[in-house]
C-alpha cells in the first residue's frame, strides 16, 4: 500500500461474552445509554443490533464514512423467507426490507441521522482486504476517518455442513485513519485465510501476531 492505514479505536461483540477479552474495547462493557429505540432494536438480529451500538461508539462525531461487511449477511432471515413461500404463505415486504444485505445500515443511519457515505459488501470471505481497499480510497479523498464494521450473524443448521462460516454470531469494527493510532503493516501471506469477526478480535488483542487474509497483517508497536 503507498498509503498508510492506522487502527485509532476498535470494539467488538461476540454472543458468548469471551471477546473481546479486554474491556476497553468491549462493547457490553463500553456501552452507555442504547443508540436504538424499541421499534428499531426489534427489527434486527444481535449482531445487526450490536453493529449499530459499536457504530455509535466509534463514529463519535456522527458523520465518518461507514463501511459494513458481512459474508452471509442475516441469512436466517432469508431461510425463514424461503421456508414460508414453500409453504405457500406470503411475504411481508417489510421483512424482506430487513433481509437485504445493507439493511443494518438503513436501521442505523435512520436512528443516528447519520447522512455520510454508507457501504454494504460482501467479499466471498476477504471481507478485510475488502474493508482496508475502501477505507483507504475514503482517505486518500480527504476524510479524517472511516469506520468499517464486519458482522456475521447465525448460520442456520440447514446451512452450517456447506458453508464456511463464524462459529457463534460476532461483530468487529475500527475507527480507521491515515496517521493517528498504530499502524496496520501487510506483507504477502503464504496460507491466505478469511478471518472471521472472532479472528480479527482475537488479532487485535495480540498484536504482535499476523492476521493471516488474503495478505498478512500486523500492527506496528506504538
Amino acid at each position: 500500500m503507498s498509503q498508510s492505514l492506522y487502527i485509532e479505536d476498535w470494539a467488538g461483540w461476540s454472543a458468548n461474552q469471551i471477546l473481546p477479552a479486554d474491556s476497553a474495547h468491549n462493547l457490553d462493557a463500553r456501552i452507555g445509554t442504547p443508540l436504538l429505540p424499541a421499534m428499531l432494536r426489534r427489527r434486527l438480529d444481535n449482531a445487526g443490533r450490536a453493529v449499530c451500538e459499536i457504530l455509535a461508539l466509534l463514529d463519535h462525531t456522527g458523520d465518518y464514512p461507514i463501511i459494513y461487511a458481512s459474508r452471509h449477511g442475516d441469512v436466517t432471515s432469508s431461510l425463514d423467507m424461503l421456508t414460508s413461500l414453500a409453504r405457500g404463505d406470503e411475504l411481508s415486504p417489510a421483512r424482506f426490507s430487513m433481509s437485504v444485505h445493507n439493511a443494518v445500515m438503513g436501521v442505523y443511519s435512520i436512528a443516528r441521522k447519520h447522512h455520510s457515505p454508507i457501504q454494504a459488501l460482501g467479499a466471498a470471505g476477504d471481507e478485510f482486504e475488502a474493508l482496508m481497499c475502501e477505507a483507504l480510497g475514503y482517505l486518500a479523498t480527504g476524510h479524517k476517518a472511516v469506520i468499517v464494521v464486519l458482522s456475521e450473524g447465525e448460520m442456520p443448521a440447514e446451512y452450517a455442513d456447506y458453508a464456511e462460516h463464524c462459529e457463534q454470531p460476532s461483530v468487529v469494527a475500527m475507527r480507521l485513519t491515515s496517521h493517528l493510532g498504530r499502524k496496520l503493516v501487510s506483507a504477502p501471506c503464504a496460507r491466505p485465510g478469511h478471518p472471521t469477526p472472532l479472528d480479527i478480535m482475537a488479532w487485535l488483542e495480540a498484536p504482535d501476531t499476523w492476521l493471516a487474509a488474503r495478505q498478512s497483517w500486523r500492527l506496528e508497536n506504538s
